[in-house]
């Protein structure tokens, strides 16, 4: 280090103040550095016009012609020829050959032999010793030098010192600068971060477009995407996944499947699984295999859970068990979870336990709800509840609904009704339904509307019918029909859609009350196809109702059949319509034992004109 004087003394001379080379230009040459401690590329210290200035004298001559060239002037000691010289000896990996020259430079003051003097000591295993010519450089205007210096100070864990230079030098137009500076702000969560990624991407940062587009992707969606594509045709593969991914939620999957084919290519494991799902969906499973085949070999666990899946499907378990084994040993725990679904196919309760277990211990919510269930099912209600409560506080809403249930099931109703509020406030269609079950029952009608909306609205049947007779119990009385007025010339009410749309839906009750509604109308086709599709269905009250308009019609043997069916059901009415029926065609025996069965089955009144009717009966029978 003695060949280079004191640093003081150099640095009061002020030969460090753009010395001149040669060629008129000043000779700052290219670093070939690509340091594995620090990652820096080959151009990371390189000041813009010196660069320019290499690639241009490199495109016209060889770079043999260009060293001849510039070592004849180096060896009479040319300050700007021995920096050039010096900067392509080092490109090409001869530090030994280069150090001399860039000595010499910079002891003559040539602030891009000290940058470069710099690379090459930090090279050589000293970074000390680089990081005191780089601020010899940096000090002296050098930007690439100024970067240096930061990267060399954050690596020390000096931030304050490491920001200063890595503002010297995005300050002064260096991209690689503006990264830095941006990557140090970003960490620390300070203000910034988007301007300095941007500067670095407009010159051509293709991380820096990445990065740019991962802060923008929020709140300016559109801009966000020119960034992943500037990035992506640089290629940057995460940003071609990343791009492929935005491409594919808008629905633009050839596209999408273009970016993920690239990023795959390039050897991202996550473009490749994407890619399979992709070919999947469009119905090429086994091309959907090959990519999953190779992201799950460069250890994508959700590629392996797919191949998984897909041997599952086919019944091939073996081979479906050895790649959830794959997913797990890749740190995915979906894979124990898969693993514990398919021992429950095969009824290995005490394996799957076991899987579903590891998945739950290491966060996995739906495997905690699934043991919980598990256990539920065992008996083992203690056993369940801690595993329901862990799998909702991590966002599980079946588990917050299956809490409500356990609660319920215990007469807990406040605890039952503060579970259901989460489930439905998360969307959870059957929570939505029992908080508006409750909310009727404690005469929150209004409030117990929007829930039941909310289920209804979610395909809930049952919720539907409950909407309902809610708003048929809330609405105004019918005004009286004007004389010569035709009866249900009136519109139908919302109540009645509601009825309807359950009924649509399999709903037995709504199938009968729409029903009513219809013979009310006058509209007995309808009202019969109603009471019809209930009755089949085990509707009692669908089964007598349709025995009266089959009797109405002078079809008294399907009427019985119906009544029939409805009094083995249970109903009271129809077991005293069949002693009646009975009691009319002579047969007193078969009358009294329906008679017996209606005051079994009631309500009272029915019981009461079934009493008299069966001593009418029995005195006939004594006569």
């Amino acid at each position: 280090m003695g060949f280079m004087g004191d640093r003081s003394t150099l640095l009061e001379t002020g030969r460090f103040v753009r010395a001149e080379s040669g060629t008129g230009t000043e000779a700052e040459g290219a670093a070939p550095v690509v340091d594995a401690q620090t990652a820096l590329t080959d151009a990371d210290f390189l000041d813009k016009h010196s660069a320019e200035e290499m690639f241009a004298e490199t495109d016209a001559a060889s770079d043999a012609e260009l060293e001849a060239r510039h070592r004849v002037a180096a060896d009479k000691g040319d300050p700007g020829a021995m920096s050039v010289l010096g900067a392509l000896l080092l490109r090409r990996g001869d530090l030994d050959g280069a150090e001399p020259y860039l000595r010499g430079a910079t002891g003559e003051g040539d602030r891009a032999a000290a940058n470069n003097l710099g690379v090459l000591l930090h090279q050589r295993g000293y970074p000390e010793d680089a990081a005191g010519w780089w601020r010899v450089a940096a000090v002296a205007g050098s930007a690439p030098a100024a970067h240096a210096l930061g990267r060399y100070f954050r690596e020390r864990g000096d931030e304050p010192a490491a920001e200063y230079w890595m503002r010297q030098a995005a300050e002064s137009g260096h991209a690689l600068g503006a990264y830095g500076l941006a990557d140090l702000l970003e960490h620390r969560g300070d203000k910034g971060v988007e301007r300095w990624f941007r500067a670095a991407a407009e010159q051509g940062h293709r991380e820096a477009a990445y990065r740019l587009a991962r802060h923008l992707r929020k709140g300016d969606p559109t801009e966000a995407e020119q960034w992943y594509r500037q990035a992506a045709a640089r290629g940057h593969r995460r940003a071609a996944l990343h791009l492929g991914a935005l491409l594919e939620a808008r629905g633009e999957l050839k596209e999408a499947g273009r970016w993920y084919l690239t990023s795959a290519k390039q050897g991202e494991a996550r473009a490749a699984c994407a890619l399979g799902f992709l070919l999947r969906d469009a119905g090429d499973e086994e091309s959907a295999a090959v990519w999953w085949h190779r992201a799950a070999q460069d250890g994508d666990g959700n590629a392996a859970n797919a191949l998984g899946a897909l041997h599952a499907a086919r019944g091939e378990t073996q081979t479906a068990e050895r790649w959830y084994r794959t997913a797990m040993d890749a740190g995915d725990q979906n894979g124990a979870y898969n693993l514990a679904l398919l021992c429950v196919a095969q009824d290995r309760t005490a394996q799957a336990e076991q899987w579903y277990r590891r998945a739950a211990y290491a966060g996995h919510r739906e495997a905690a709800n699934a043991l919980a269930i598990l256990l539920l099912q065992g008996g083992d209600a203690a056993g369940a509840e801690p595993w329901f409560s862990k799998a909702a506080e991590a966002g599980s809403v079946d588990a917050a609904f299956n809490l409500g249930i356990l609660f319920a099931s215990r007469d807990e109703d406040r605890t039952a009704l503060k579970w259901y509020e989460r489930a439905a406030s998360a969307g959870h269609t059957d929570a939505a339904l029992q908080v508006g079950i409750a909310l009727v029952r404690d005469g929150e009608d209004r409030a117990a509307e929007r829930h039941l909306r909310c289920a209804a609205g979610g395909g809930s049947a049952e919720a539907a019918f409950r909407l309902a007779a809610l708003l048929e119990s809330l609405a105004p009385p019918p005004e009286p029909v004007a004389l010569g007025e035709p009866v249900g010339g009136a519109p139908r009410t919302e109540s009645e859609e509601w009825y309807e749309r359950a009924a649509e839906l399999g709903h037995r009750r709504a199938q009968v009350r729409v029903g009513m509604l219809a013979a009310a109308r006058g509209d007995l086709a309808v009202a019969a196809r109603w009471y019809r599709e209930a009755a089949e269905a085990g509707s009692r009250n669908g089964a007598f109702n349709l025995g009266l308009l089959l009797a109405r019609e002078g079809n008294e043997p399907e009427a019985a059949l119906w009544w029939t069916r409805a009094a083995v059901a249970g109903h009271g009415r129809a077991a005293l319509r069949l002693g009646l029926l009975a009691a009319r065609h002579g047969d007193l025996a078969e009358g009294q034992k329906w008679c017996v069965r209606a005051m079994e089955l009631g309500p009272a009144e029915v019981s009461q004109r079934a009493a008299r009717l069966r001593e009418a009966l029995a005195e006939e029978l004594s006569a």
